[in-house]
C-alpha cells in the first residue's frame, strides 16, 4: 500500500482486498522477541495491538528481502488524525504511552509513535503496526520521543488552550505539528507549566538548536530506564489533564433546535429504521452525522458506520456516546463536505480521500442538502454525481424552503436559488440514481427518499 514506503521494517499489500503485511530481514528479530518474550499475547488480550497470523507462504519473488508474511486483523475503515476530534486523538496518544511504558516491562520499545499508526475499532484506538516494536537497550533514549510530541501533545495542547479546529493542522503538516510553530501560537500562560515548558517550548529550542543533528543532543544523552519511564509518564500525566473546553456551536446543539415535533422525529426514525432494514448494509457513510442519532439506528442493525460532521463538537459528542457503548461500530470522524479529506502525503496517496474509503453500501444525507444547495451554492447535479460515488444506496432527506431552516439560511441573503424545489431535485438526481421510495414526515414538509445508484459511471 502507498502509505507504508517510509516503514523501514517492512510494508503493507492488498491482495483481493486482504491487508498483509511482509517483515524484512532486519526486523526478524524484533518480530521474534515480540512474540516469544510475551508481549504480543499481553496487548492483544488489552485490545492495544492487532491481532494476526503467519501466512503458509514467506516467499515473494518481487521482494525477497522480506521472510516473513503475516496477515493482521482487518480493520474495516482507515481514519485520521486530522479526522478525529480532540478525545479521540487524547485516547490514541494515552494508548501510544501505554503500549510504550508495557513494552518496556518485556525488553522492548516503540520506535515509530506516529499517529498513523493508531486505528479505531469499535471506537476504541489500537496499534495496527506490529513493526513499531523494537529491542530496547537500557540507556537509550526514545527515538520516537519527538515524533510523539508533533503528532499527539502539540495538536492536543492547541486544541485544549488555543481553539478546538487546530487539530485540523494535522491535515497540512502529515509529519506532525512542528514544536516550535506550537509554542509560538500557545498561550503565555502555558510556559508556567513545567511539563508543557519542558516537552513544548524547550524541545522546541532544542530541536531548532541542534537541527542539522536532528537534535542530537537529546537524542544521545543516555537515558535510565527509570529516567525513561519518568518522562513517558509524565507525558502520560499531562495529556490525561489536558481537556477541550466545550462549547456551543452552530451544529452541536442542533437537535435543540429543530422544527421538529416529538412525532415528527419519532416518524424519521421509523422512516430510517425501514430503509435500512430494506437495503441491509454491510457500511454505511452517514454525512451530517451530527451527534450520531441516526448513525446508531444504522449501527444496530449490524452495519459498520463512518459518522461524519462538520462540527467537531458535534464529533465529540458523537464518540463520547459510542465509547461509553462499544457495541457500536462507529467510528466519528469530522468531515466539511464541501471539502472532504483528499488525498495528501506523496503522489497524493499516503493518505487516502474520503471517497477512496468507498463505495459504502449505504450513504446517509440527512438535513444536510439544504446547507449544500443553498449555504455553499452547489448544484443538486454536483451533489447528485458526488453522492453517487460516494455509494450504492442513498437515503436523504430534502428540505424545501417552507421549512423553518431553509428559511433561517435565506433572511440573511437573496433568494437566487429559483431551482430549489423538490420537483427540481428528483430530476437531477434521477439522472444518477433510481429512486425507490419516497416518504413524507409527520408535522412536517420535508421527505425522505431513498435511492439506488445507477450505472452512469
Amino acid at each position: 500500500m502507498p502509505s507504508s514506503f517510509r516503514d523501514v521494517g517492512g510494508f503493507v499489500y492488498k491482495e483481493d482486498g486482504v491487508v498483509f503485511r511482509k517483515i524484512f530481514k532486519h526486523s526478524i528479530n524484533d518480530y521474534y522477541q515480540l512474540m516469544d518474550s510475551g508481549l504480543y499475547r499481553f496487548l492483544t488480550e488489552k485490545s492495544a495491538l492487532v491481532k494476526h497470523v503467519e501466512t503458509p507462504s514467506n516467499k515473494d519473488k518481487k521482494n525477497p528481502v522480506s521472510l516473513i508474511e503475516i496477515k493482521p486483523e482487518q480493520i474495516k475503515c482507515i481514519t485520521y488524525p486530522y479526522e478525529w476530534c480532540f478525545n479521540q486523538l487524547k485516547d490514541a496518544s494515552l494508548l501510544t504511552l501505554q503500549i510504550c511504558i508495557d513494552a518496556i516491562g518485556y525488553g522492548m520499545i516503540l520506535k515509530d509513535a506516529t499517529a498513523y499508526n493508531i486505528q479505531f475499532i469499535d471506537s476504541r484506538p489500537i496499534l495496527i503496526d506490529t513493526c513499531s516494536l523494537t529491542k530496547y537497550s537500557e540507556g537509550e533514549p526514545w527515538e520516537a520521543y519527538q515524533q510523539f510530541c508533533r503528532h499527539f501533545l502539540a495538536p492536543l495542547l492547541l486544541m485544549s488552550k488555543v481553539d478546538i479546529r487546530c487539530g485540523l493542522l494535522s491535515k497540512i503538516h502529515i509529519d506532525g505539528v512542528p514544536l516550535d510553530f506550537a509554542s509560538k501560537i500557545l498561550p503565555k500562560s502555558s510556559w508556567l507549566s513545567p511539563s508543557v515548558l519542558a516537552h513544548i517550548h524547550l524541545h522546541a529550542k532544542s530541536q531548532s538548536k541542534y537541527a542539522d543533528a536532528d537534535a542530537i543532543g537529546f537524542r544521545k544523552r543516555p537515558v535510565s530506564k527509570i529516567g525513561l519511564l519518568g518522562i513517558l509518564k509524565n507525558l502520560q500525566s499531562l495529556i490525561k489533564k489536558t481537556n477541550w473546553k466545550e462549547s456551543s456551536t452552530e451544529w452541536g446543539d442542533y437537535y435543540n433546535f429543530t422544527n421538529y415535533s416529538k412525532d415528527s422525529a419519532n416518524h424519521k426514525s421509523l422512516v430510517v429504521t425501514a430503509m435500512i432494514d430494506q437495503i441491509k448494509p454491510l457500511d454505511v457513510l452517514d454525512i451530517g452525522s451530527n451527534d450520531g442519532r441516526y448513525s446508531r439506528i444504522a449501527a444496530k442493525s449490524g452495519a459498520f458506520v463512518l459518522s461524519a460532521d462538520i462540527d467537531p463538537i458535534a464529533v465529540e459528542k458523537n464518540y463520547l456516546k459510542v465509547k461509553d457503548n462499544s457495541k457500536f461500530n462507529i467510528i466519528p470522524v469530522i468531515q466539511d463536505m464541501t471539502n472532504p479529506s483528499s488525498g495528501i502525503g506523496w503522489s497524493h496517496t499516503e493518505r487516502d480521500s474520503l471517497q477512496s474509503r468507498g463505495p459504502f453500501d449505504l450513504v446517509m444525507a440527512l438535513a444536510l442538502i439544504h446547507h449544500l444547495a443553498i449555504s455553499n451554492n452547489v448544484p443538486f447535479s454536483m451533489i447528485a454525481k458526488y453522492f453517487s460515488k460516494l455509494g450504492k444506496n442513498l437515503i436523504l432527506e430534502f428540505v424545501p424552503k417552507t421549512d423553518s431552516q431553509v428559511k433561517k439560511l435565506l433572511s440573511s441573503r437573496e433568494d437566487i436559488f429559483n431551482d430549489y424545489s423538490e420537483v427540481f431535485f428528483e430530476k437531477e438526481f434521477s439522472k444518477f440514481f433510481t429512486i425507490l421510495q419516497k416518504v413524507c414526515i409527520n408535522e412536517s414538509n420535508r421527505v425522505i427518499f431513498l435511492m439506488q445508484v445507477k450505472n452512469t459511471h
